[in-house]
């Protein structure tokens, strides 16, 4: 039976897709990072053994890496700027969110949530009122902006530091959005079978 014997350069795209340096692959594979370059580069050609090691390793963190792409929420349900309040938390209240981005000529200009509006509320005597105003009275800065191949570990950094949702990017264009049970469902989702992995991507 045949083997297909993979290029430096698939395998240096294998790492990149797992989101791993030399560095750390160097770590798991118990290789030196200075072979790994070499076989990228395609300087060197590998024993069967050594290249096992590597694609074994690859294999399985692709097979259980998750990225923002995977747990976004899409369309994003926004308001604009210069809408009501009292839109915003219909909105809210439709889609069973605490928290919107804020939009104006097709460009996020800030966020708003349900923490914000009830302070709000507490501090007036006339709250009928309060809801005609325009949102972007009451917004506050837009969340985060993250890329769709944002790795999963990072989500859990960023949101575990007290940002209520992250805004997916591609092309400069809003296309979805995560928040703190988007990230909890999907974790719970992957139970035994995911996987945090440690080390960055470098070009």
């Amino acid at each position: 039976m045949s083997h297909v014997i993979p290029t430096g350069h698939t395998l240096r795209e294998m790492r990149l897709s797992a989101r791993l340096t030399q560095k750390a692959l160097a770590e798991r594979t118990g290789l030196s990072q200075a072979l790994i370059s070499r076989i990228e580069r395609g300087s060197v050609d590998p024993r069967i053994s050594t290249l096992r090691k590597i694609i074994d390793v690859l294999n399985s963190l692709v097979i259980h890496s998750t990225y923002a792409r995977d747990i976004m929420r899409s369309p994003v349900i926004s308001v604009n700027a210069s809408q009501p309040l009292r839109v915003a938390v219909e909105l809210m209240k439709r889609y069973d969110i605490s928290q919107l981005p804020v939009m104006r000529a097709g460009s996020v200009v800030g966020s708003i949530q349900e923490s914000t509006i009830i302070q709000k509320i507490a501090q007036v005597k006339e709250v009928s009122s309060l809801f005609q105003e325009p949102v972007d009275k009451f917004m506050e800065e837009p969340f985060p902006f993250i890329s769709p191949e944002t790795p999963v570990e990072d989500l859990v950094i960023l949101l575990s530091k007290g940002i209520p949702a992250l805004l997916v990017m591609e092309r400069k264009k809003l296309v979805g959005i995560i928040t703190k049970i988007d990230l909890i469902t999907a974790l719970l989702k992957k139970g035994e079978g995911f996987q945090l992995i440690k080390g960055g991507a470098s070009s």
